[in-house]
């Protein structure tokens, strides 16, 4: 019931399901009270185009992903741990597994092992499926890739249970003590990182954070400002610049709930 609420409630706040609140309320306020109605109104849509503003969305998600910058060289370990969230199982008509937009974290992790940073790669991710039946893990199709990239199928330990970065570090926690070790290399996304390396360090494990899926770049950060063209398109509202504020004020309650829940 916590995973579900958790995945419910905040659609409430985020600027689409706010926006869509607000622009109810105004509707059925409309007649009796015309005034509250345009209030509504406007802030729906003020929140919208602040939300879908491409400097306001960009500087939002720069404060998470630029907390952990790649180090480099990046040292050795005694594993790479990969979490999930980045592959859709094989349904028809998909011929195979398909990599999301957050499909770098496998590859990143297959990368780092045949760069011989670690000899064991841990993938960990379970699959939300609400009571339907679900043959495969997240983690078994992430092996799958990872084995297609050419990581011996030998050297991937699979975590299938997780549902949540709480879950992930618990359950990783408890392969590296069953295999005797203590440092790794975590490899998620850019924006997931500060929330996930905090959990994992909580446990006490000795993470060297590998992050990877970066959506802010400095190159793409500084251009769009330097011509009156690039100023003028950030002013104009974009659906991926909404989805990528929505990604990032979902990070920061994640981080909100997780500190009030004692899991940072």
């Amino acid at each position: 019931m916590f995973l579900f609420l958790s995945k419910l409630l905040p659609l409430l706040i985020y600027p689409l399901g706010l926006a869509t609140l607000l622009l109810t309320v105004a509707l059925i306020l409309l007649r009796r009270r015309p005034r509250w109605s345009a209030a509504g109104i406007f802030a729906a849509v003020l929140l919208l185009v602040v939300s879908s503003n491409s400097a306001v969305a960009s500087t939002v998600m720069r404060s998470l992903e630029w907390r952990h910058l790649p180090i480099s060289p990046l040292p050795q370990a005694e594993a790479i741990v990969v979490l999930g969230g980045s592959i859709k199982s094989q349904e028809p008509p998909r011929p195979w597994i398909d990599v999301m937009e957050q499909g770098d974290r496998v590859l990143h992790g297959a990368m780092l092992y045949l760069d011989q940073k670690a000899p064991l790669l841990i993938l960990s991710g379970g699959r939300i499926t609400w009571g339907q039946a679900q043959d495969r893990s997240e983690a078994d199709d992430m092996a799958e890739l990872a084995v297609a990239l050419g990581v011996p199928q030998t050297d991937i330990v699979i975590e299938p249970s997780s549902l949540n970065t709480h879950q992930n570090a618990i359950n990783v926690k408890a392969i590296l003590d069953e295999h005797n070790l203590q440092q790794i290399l975590l490899v998620t996304s850019a924006l997931h990182m500060p929330r996930a390396l905090a959990v994992f360090r909580k446990l006490g494990i000795v993470v060297i954070p590998a992050p990877t899926d970066f959506h802010v770049t400095q190159e793409a950060f500084n251009s769009a400002h330097n011509t009156w063209q690039g100023a003028l398109l950030e002013l104009i509202p974009e659906t991926e610049n909404l989805h990528n504020f929505t990604r990032s004020l979902k990070e920061y309650i994640g981080i909100g709930v997780y500190r009030l829940r004692g899991w940072l």
